[in-house]
């Protein structure tokens, strides 16, 4: 997978994918014709405790959700890490454990712990050499895995864009393979972003009423963009799903008007019934 990742961020053009928080979100993506995925920090807090992306999961809570999503598909992911879960020798072995999965890359970024979502108010961040030492020692931990570092910088909304910038350069000669300026503000700032750093492969992360303008991914691609995520996509449209579907049975009684567009034998060939099936016939006494 980590192989699959990198020949893919090599390729011309960009590459787009959604985040997901869950298996069943990443085999949907997967069956969608999507070549990747990211794990969004957001979704997991959200739907593992109930709690907005305010620091609260912890580092093995993230790196098991991560290793079972990416168990769950054949493309490859790249999982939020969060800061790292400390200094560089918690990156160390964060990186450690996830290079003896299927997780194919991570983003660390360079936030104060206990962190925020890159779109909210109030983040603030460490210092340049902090982060840089744990880069350095994330890349020094994956050793031969091949195992793709995002480098991630919350700057833009403490030190302006050129100071998010200037850390974007610190990480890449730490050693990151790509960079991650989090929530330019403009279509302006997008374009400046890409100019800076012509050549370098180069993440763009879209949230639907977000910091950063909602472009779509031809117009990413135009400005010079090889990733880019749509972190909250699946999230969103889920949770009005959910409260459609609730809403409808709390005042009908009934489901009768409600799931039209997937049946019961339909979700099984989402969850690959027919696979478990033969596993069962091959190895299970009846």
């Amino acid at each position: 997978m980590k192989n699959t990742l990198r020949t893919l961020i090599e390729q011309p053009g960009i590459k787009a994918a959604p985040a997901v928080y869950d298996c069943l979100g990443a085999m949907v993506a997967e069956q969608a014709g999507f070549e990747f995925l990211f794990t969004s920090g957001f979704g997991l807090s959200a739907s593992l405790l109930g709690k907005p992306d305010m620091g609260y999961l912890t580092a093995s809570e993230t790196i098991a959700a991560a290793c079972r999503i990416a168990n769950s598909v054949s493309i490859p992911l790249i999982a939020d890490m969060d800061t790292g879960y400390g200094n560089p020798l918690n990156v160390i072995r964060t990186v450690q454990e996830i290079t003896g999965s299927k997780v194919a890359g991570i983003i660390l970024e360079d936030q104060e712990w206990p962190k925020k979502c890159g779109h909210f108010e109030g983040k603030r961040v460490i210092q340049v050499q902090e982060q840089v030492e744990k880069i350095k020692a994330a890349v020094y931990a994956r050793g031969d895995s091949n195992l793709v570092i995002v480098g991630r910088t919350d700057a833009r909304a403490i030190e302006g864009l050129q100071g998010a910038i200037a850390r974007g350069e610190h990480y890449l000669e730490a050693g990151a393979d790509v960079l991650f300026i989090e929530a330019p503000q403009s279509r302006d700032e997008l374009k400046e972003i890409a100019r800076h750093f012509a050549g370098v492969p180069l993440f763009a992360n879209i949230i639907e009423g977000g910091k950063t303008p909602n472009l779509s991914v031809q117009e990413l691609e135009e400005m010079g963009y090889k990733l880019a995520a749509f972190a909250l996509s699946g999230l969103f449209s889920v949770t009005q799903a959910l409260q459609d579907c609730f809403s409808r049975l709390k005042q009908d009684g009934s489901t009768e008007n409600i799931n039209k567009d997937l049946s019961f034998e339909q979700f099984k060939e989402v969850i690959h019934i027919d696979k478990h099936i033969d596993m069962e016939r091959k190895f299970c006494l009846r």
